[in-house]
């Protein structure tokens, strides 16, 4: 098979295709429109990206095309990838019911966009999600909003700043009550909410959860609660490392309580070791610190 025959497959057999075939299934609560998670088995997940041409294993540092894939799923040899995936011309797998339309005119720059959206007040539709659907205290909700972290999205959702060690906001995670995403056009660096010269880092996969712990821990004057947004980009790395170099520093690794949050506690962990700083891995006895904030709640009513 030349070249232009393989690119064709590539364009015709999307990631989705070989995973749903296989049995494979989205995550929605953990996927975004631009990276979509799928699940199978225990601790067995592969993420999507590139509208469906490229995959990652968060778990290793396998990735690639639809090829890779094929190989990554048991196929052994190229020859054979080539006539799995060549079987799968034409299979439609099933469209994510929450993926968003394409945007019809460019978006403004991210520190604009960030500036005309209100912060969320007492008895707005953002302050409600927080404090209902996610157990947050008003007293943290405005404690963020006064270290101005926090803004209304749309639809009630909420919109958590990423900033760079300046401050300078770079993008947001986005949560609602139907959506899950992180702003277009935005980088990951880390959500921060608390001392910013703190000497004990307590990192978290999302800003719910640093919250969420924040809460759980009387937002602890000696604490800086991060979220890197559920990635690890280069620029995430690269702020922890920043924050690790500085002296009597400890790092919490306070992810989830699963295999993917323990993948994320070793990589934090080399990031101490790297600047050698101290080290702790903080666990919640439910997935996440989220529900281990409404469980905390639940045994106290």
């Amino acid at each position: 098979m030349d070249i232009r025959a393989k690119n064709e497959l590539r364009e015709k057999v999307p990631c989705a295709a070989l995973l749903e075939k296989a049995g494979w299934q989205v995550d929605l609560k953990e996927s975004t429109a631009r990276a979509v998670k799928y699940r199978r088995g225990e601790g067995q997940i592969v993420i999507v990206i590139h509208n469906g041409r490229g995959w990652f294993d968060p778990m290793s540092t396998s990735k690639g095309d639809v090829f890779d894939l094929a190989k990554h799923l048991g196929v052994k040899t190229f020859p054979e990838a080539l006539d799995h995936v060549a079987a799968l011309v034409g299979f439609q797998p099933t469209e994510p019911a929450w993926k968003r339309p394409a945007r019809a005119k460019p978006l403004a720059p991210v520190t604009n966009r960030w500036k005309t959206r209100l912060k969320p007040r007492t008895g707005s539709p953002t302050w409600r999600y927080l404090a209902d659907a996610r157990a947050i205290p008003d007293h943290l909700i405005q404690e963020a909003v006064e270290q101005d972290r926090l803004r209304e999205g749309p639809h009630g959702s909420m919109w958590a700043a990423h900033t760079d060690d300046a401050g300078a906001v770079t993008g947001w995670e986005e949560r609602g009550p139907e959506w899950r995403g992180f702003a277009t056009g935005g980088a990951k660096v880390l959500f921060r909410l608390g001392a910013a010269q703190a000497r004990r880092i307590c990192v978290a996969e999302a800003a719910i959860d640093a919250m969420s712990l924040a809460a759980l821990e009387g937002l602890r004057h000696d604490s800086l609660y991060v979220s890197t947004g559920g990635g690890w980009s280069p620029a995430t790395e690269a702020a922890l490392h920043t924050i690790a170099a500085r002296s009597d520093t400890q790092l919490v690794a306070a992810t989830d309580s699963n295999l993917q949050g323990d993948v994320f506690g070793d990589r934090i962990r080399a990031v101490a070791e790297t600047e050698g700083c101290h080290f702790e891995r903080l666990r919640a006895r439910e997935d996440d610190w989220n529900d281990e904030l409404k469980a905390a709640l639940r045994r106290r009513a």
